[in-house]
């Protein structure tokens, strides 16, 4: 057994940590109501994107046998018909089972002015998740998802049988799998391999020859396995915040924490060089202020904190506060002056500001009342579990699991959940395609990591480009998950130059960042900083376009990050 008092301080957040990405779209109804076509009819939806159904083979060794109805959005380029027009770029938010239509609806505009007007925004809700159907479902009802559905934050170290009960939900949940699939038999054709397959198709409609793509973490993933199936069909591929494939889909989330220390120790460093008047939990020095967190988690672990707010309550308690630092890491300029700030307030007993960081609204059943096509999660785990080579661990297995993971990195036992998760999933055949990840690509990829990327290390970058001649890893300086999680215009130069004139930077490069995460003081929608100091300190150093990228890429991190699979 793992000892409570071996692991103070280590949590595990489970699969079904709530997702915080940009504002859910409000017209979700339109899917209902759209003609699913193998041709793309854009029809107007969500103020300025234009949606569509697409209609792919659910099993392509049967082309002419059921289909899946893949939900499709863009924001179009507005020269299109001109000789400027360079074609779509599709766009993948990373999960497994991230809404690219909640991505586009949210962001679109904004990701249109990074990339410039001559492409489309293009993406799709791949097969099984969102509003793309068949949807990837352990359950008959909502209902029953949200009165089974795991905790919002499983926590091994929460009690003393944490691990045992985490795997054995698990069991159950794998057992509901099992039972729903065979009702019908969906899950083995929702994989990585049929929607880089669905992706060619969406190309070849678009009556284009070959791909141009930005995926972001597990996007990676499946623009890895498009480069390896389809190497000469690549116009463009961005990889960015990269998964090492391998380690994927074998199922053993084993290599993703080789920097997440990093990733707090950031919040130490800048909050100290923040000072109090940009970080409230300022203390003398980076050692100090962990300690102070360190006593924070103590305290909350033996006396939890009440909140009610006008539209959820529940209680700020460790596993609360160890998924809230965590998810952090993932957007720490839009998150970690919110954390200083609930921090600070927690110190003196008020929950507020950090509940509301994870916030979800409560389950309102409407029992008997049609309910419209609209989002659920089980995809995550239908994904990845389909995906990866089957595994039968037990909890000893376990054990011994775990305490590898903190040998690596503190929050080992946050990344556990990933591999319990699958351990009883139904048996599959398992004839999709999961490596190897090698390919000499019509254009050479771009691969961008951070260096301190809290789940996806920069050393699977340059891992993952070995297999591909003339790939680059291009490195970005600063904390977060992906490149957009912290401004640079450096990086978003790179990425534009890449896609307009296939611009390959050299080998080596290095971007920073424009300005410390604590740069300013929170945003009036509550989502992270306005950036007074980046503003300050662009303006006398950087060309009128650098400070337009600048604001972009804020406008951009308050509408999306890239989804945490937590």
């Amino acid at each position: 057994m793992l000892h409570h008092k071996t692991l103070i301080g280590f949590i595990s957040l489970g699969i079904a940590l709530p997702t915080l990405a940009q504002d859910p779209p409000q017209d979700g109804g339109i899917w209902d109501q759209l003609e699913t076509s193998t041709e793309l009819k854009w029809t107007d939806c969500y103020n300025n994107s234009q949606c569509s159904r697409f209609q792919v083979p659910l099993n392509y060794s049967n082309p002419d046998g059921e289909t899946a109805s893949i939900a499709m959005i863009r924001v179009p380029s507005p020269l299109a018909g001109t000789d400027q027009y360079r074609g779509p770029i599709l766009l993948n938010p990373g999960g497994p089972g991230g809404s690219g239509v909640e991505l586009v609806a949210g962001a679109g505009e904004v990701l249109s002015q990074l990339l410039g007007p001559r492409f489309d925004v293009v993406s799709f809700d791949p097969r099984g998740v969102g509003f793309s159907t068949p949807r990837a479902s352990f359950f008959p009802t909502e209902a029953q998802r949200q009165l089974w559905g795991s905790p919002a934050f499983d926590v091994i170290n929460a009690t003393s049988d944490g691990l045992a009960r985490i795997w054995a939900r698990a069991q159950i949940t794998g057992a509901l799998a099992a039972q729903q699939d065979q009702k019908t038999p969906l899950f083995e054709h929702f994989n990585t391999e049929n929607t880089a397959r669905d992706m060619l198709r969406m190309v070849e409609a678009h009556e284009e020859e070959k791909l141009q793509y930005w995926g972001f973490s597990y996007g990676t993933v499946l623009g890895a396995t498009f480069a390896s199936l389809f190497p000469d069909r690549v116009e463009r591929l961005v990889l960015d915040g990269v998964v090492d494939s391998e380690n994927y889909f074998a199922t053993l989330w084993s290599n993703n924490l080789l920097d997440s220390d990093k990733a707090m120790q950031t919040f130490f460093d800048g909050c100290f060089e923040g000072g109090p008047d940009l970080c409230p939990f300022y203390e003398p020095s980076p050692k100090a202020i962990e300690r102070k967190l360190d006593e924070l988690t103590r305290s909350i672990f033996l006396r939890p904190v009440p909140v009610m707010t006008n539209i959820s309550y529940g209680l700020v308690d460790y596993a609360r506060l160890r998924a809230t630092i965590a998810q952090s890491f993932y957007s720490p300029y839009s998150d970690f002056p919110r954390l200083a700030r609930g921090l600070a307030d927690l110190v003196h007993g008020n929950g507020t500001a950090l509940y509301q960081m994870l916030e979800m609204p409560v389950f309102d059943c409407s029992c008997g009342t049609p309910v419209p096509l609209q989002p659920i999660t089980d995809a995550r785990i239908v994904i990845s579990c389909t995906d990866g080579q089957e595994i039968r661990d037990t909890v000893d297995d376990l054990e011994i699991y775990v305490r590898k993971l903190l040998r690596q990195s503190q929050w080992g036992e946050v990344w556990a959940t990933f591999r319990i998760a699958c351990t009883a999933w139904p048996n599959q055949a398992k004839r999709h395609f999961r490596g190897p990840f090698v390919g000499n690509t019509s254009h050479p990829i771009l691969w961008i990591g951070n260096t301190a990327d809290p789940v996806t290390p920069i050393a699977s970058a340059h891992k993952m480009a070995q297999g591909y001649p003339g790939s680059v890893v291009l490195t970005q300086d600063s904390s977060g998950h992906s490149s957009i999680a912290a401004p640079s215009t450096c990086t978003t130069r790179y990425v534009r130059d890449y896609f307009v004139n296939g611009t390959m930077p050299a080998e080596g490069i290095v971007c920073p960042v424009i300005a410390p995460v604590f740069s300013g003081q929170p945003s009036s929608n509550g989502t992270g900083v306005d950036g007074p100091r980046i503003a300050r300190e662009l303006a006398n150093k950087e060309t009128e376009d650098d400070q337009e990228i600048a604001r972009v890429l804020q406008r951009l991190r308050e509408k999306f990050r890239v989804p945490s699979p937590f």
